[in-house]
C-alpha cells in the first residue's frame, strides 16, 4: 500500500499547513479513503513519480473520512480526487471533462501523471489560475 509511503495530512490544520507552507513547489493533494481501490492505484502512481517531481511538486495523501473538514468546501464527494495548488493557491487544469477544479479520475500512467504536474507547474509559476491539460480527457470513462 503505497499510501503509507506518502506524507498523510491528519487534520485540516495540516492540510492548511501543507498548502501555506511551500512558495516555490506545487502541493499536490491526493483526497480520498485510502483503503478505496482507485486511491490505492493513485497513490502508486504519485508514489512512483513523487522522487522525479520533488524539485516542483510536494505529494500528499489525505483520507476524507479521517480529515472531513474539506469534503463540503472542495466537494469531495469522488472516490478519488487529486488538487493542486501553488502559493496558498488552489490551482485548476481543464481536463476536458468539465470539472476544471480537480482531477477525479484515476490516472495510471507516471508519465502522463507527470505530464499533468509539469504543465500545472508551469502555469502556477506564470501566475495562471487555469492550465490546460496536456491531453483531453473528456472521453475517459469517468470512475
Amino acid at each position: 500500500m503505497s499510501s503509507i509511503f506518502l506524507p498523510h495530512l491528519r487534520t485540516g490544520w495540516h492540510v492548511d499547513q501543507a498548502i501555506l507552507s511551500e512558495d516555490e513547489r506545487l502541493v499536490i493533494i491526493r483526497f480520498g479513503k485510502d483503503y478505496d481501490r482507485l486511491c490505492m492505484i493513485m497513490d502508486e502512481v504519485l508514489y512512483g513519480i513523487a522522487e522525479k517531481v520533488k524539485n516542483f511538486a510536494a505529494i500528499y495523501v489525505c483520507d476524507i473520512e479521517q480529515v472531513p473538514d474539506f469534503n463540503e468546501m472542495y466537494e469531495l464527494y469522488d472516490p478519488c480526487t487529486v488538487m493542486f495548488f501553488y502559493r496558498n493557491k488552489h490551482m485548476m487544469c481543464d481536463f476536458g471533462t468539465g470539472n476544471n477544479n480537480k482531477l477525479n479520475f484515476l490516472i495510471d500512467n507516471k508519465q502522463e501523471m507527470i505530464d499533468i504536474i509539469e504543465t500545472i507547474y508551469r502555469g502556477a509559476i506564470k501566475g495562471k489560475g487555469l492550465v490546460v491539460s496536456p491531453k483531453d480527457y473528456s472521453s475517459a470513462r469517468m470512475r
